[in-house]
């Protein structure tokens, strides 16, 4: 009964927020708890919620500081010349700009935090997207998928706790893994070229000056990309297809004003920009990524720290501060309010038993004629599992059981805890995912519509590393 009841709570809350009949967080804390009451577990509510939330505070904590701390590093413009790179390649052609975010996505990832990657790649690539008129799913979709093939770093967290929930090595669970993730990683990219052909077919191919200019009634702004803007009115647009009146020479006025403020996040003008404290913001955030790697302190002590050094060199004067703490308190309230949200959803998952009765039913329907290639059912089975589970709920609670029963057909725990990482791609996007919320909050996309168009990709990203992993033997 509560394997039935799990699955329908999962599947009530993915389609109340796909069809947009209730915002995220509400759907997060009321939906488990009518489940709860409903299997006469309504009296322990309270308890399910506070060990909920109780073991999503650090999480909580870490992605408050760090949005706090990579926002003043945006600010100050730590980021910048990477960023004028990536849109020096992506230019204003739509095809160069989502491959650029996919290649974004994947480099910044490297520090193995999902919410690090969403904030740099969103504030970089949003303005572009925005002027083009470029569908924001997009974006969302690929920063997602790249993110996820990169997240099976050994410090990102999947190979570690594969690692340890088999007793094998974390790095010869990996090593063996990088040509497949390699390929899935090419996949990505690959999807990127695709989707953006396709939106280039839908708007054309501009110069880079026509996106970044507006009409007089406005200031222009350089979204990092070095020069000065001019206020005049725009040269007709070139290339097939285009659409110069849709995507320039707007009036901005009325909600375009916020998207203004975020174009003007990387204006190489701004007064936020701290050149002469570049390389101590650049050794600063090494520091910090070596600490975390290094797991000197707890990520969100680090975080805390950092974010408070960074403020107090940069920003000695403290309405400065306030202004900064300002600047960057809707996402920190929205990304901290999701996942204290989250935290009632997966609270009420574990305290009631149903991820328990889930993950023995899913164990129980698999035939005793799948023995031998267990590491092949483990793979597929991530793709849901991560997706409906949380990673410590898959990987502590599901591949142990796997893992036993692979290992009475002769399927090594290293074989395992490879294909167990095939999932991820899909696992970024979703909803106990707490990055996710950064990523479609910052981007304005509703987290529904990013759902119904990244799943298949994503799937389709995790059976490509599949495939090519057991083509290179390594699962």
């Amino acid at each position: 009964m509560l394997t039935i009841l799990g699955f329908a709570m999962i599947a009530t809350f993915l389609v109340l927020i796909m069809m947009k009949k209730m915002s995220p967080i509400a759907a997060l804390v009321l939906i488990p708890a009518a489940f709860c009451v409903f299997v006469g577990k309504g009296a322990k509510l309270g308890d399910y919620v506070i060990d909920g939330v109780t073991g999503l505070a650090p999480t909580a904590a870490m992605l408050m500081f760090a949005i706090v701390y990579f926002g003043v590093m945006i600010d100050v413009g730590l980021f910048d010349p990477i960023v004028r790179g990536i849109l020096r390649f992506c230019k204003a052609d739509p095809m160069r700009i989502v491959v650029g975010t996919a290649v974004l996505a994947a480099i910044v990832s490297l520090d193995g935090d999902g919410s690090t990657t969403f904030m740099i790649t969103v504030s970089a690539m949003y303005p572009l997207y925005k002027r083009l008129k470029m569908s924001l799913v997009v974006m969302t979709g690929v920063a997602a998928m790249a993110n996820g093939v990169m997240n099976t770093l050994p410090w990102g967290g999947p190979t570690a706790r594969a690692a340890t929930a088999l007793k094998v090595d974390a790095g010869d669970v990996f090593v063996p893994m990088i040509p497949a993730l390699a390929v899935g990683l090419v996949a990505v990219i690959g999807l990127a070229y695709v989707l953006g052909v396709r939106e280039r077919r839908r708007l054309g191919t501009l110069a880079l000056d026509e996106v970044l200019v507006t009409e007089k009634e406005t200031e222009t702004v350089l979204v990092g990309a070095g020069g000065t803007g001019t206020p005049d009115s725009p040269a007709p647009g070139g290339g097939s297809g285009t659409t110069t009146a849709t995507t320039t020479g707007t009036t901005t006025t009325g909600s375009d004003d916020a998207d203004d403020e975020r174009f003007a996040a990387l204006d190489p003008d701004r007064p936020t920009l701290r050149p002469r404290l570049y390389w101590f913001n650049a050794v600063l955030t090494v520091v910090l990524l070596t600490a975390m790697i290094m797991e000197l302190l707890p990520i969100p002590v680090l975080f805390l720290l950092g974010a408070a050094l960074a403020l107090s060199v940069n920003f000695p004067h403290i309405p400065d501060q306030k202004a900064r703490l300002a600047a960057h308190a809707d996402n920190v309230l929205n990304v901290s309010g999701m996942v204290f949200a989250a935290a009632v959803f997966t609270g009420v998952l574990q305290g009631t038993g149903m991820v328990d009765h889930m993950a023995t039913w899913m164990v129980d329907v698999i035939p005793e004629a799948m023995g031998p290639y267990m590491a092949l059912v483990t793979g597929v089975l991530s793709l849901p599992l991560t997706y409906f589970m949380s990673n410590d709920g898959f990987y502590f609670g599901v591949l142990p059981v796997l893992a036993e029963a692979g290992a009475a057909h002769g399927v090594t725990p290293l074989e395992m805890a490879r294909a167990s990482l095939v999932g991820q791609p899909l696992h970024m996007s979703s909803p106990l995912v707490p990055a996710v919320y950064v990523l479609v909050g910052m981007a304005k996309v509703e987290f529904g519509d990013h759902t119904r168009f990244v799943v298949k990709w994503a799937a389709a990203t995790c059976l490509v590393i599949l495939g090519a992993g057991i083509l290179f033997g390594t699962i």
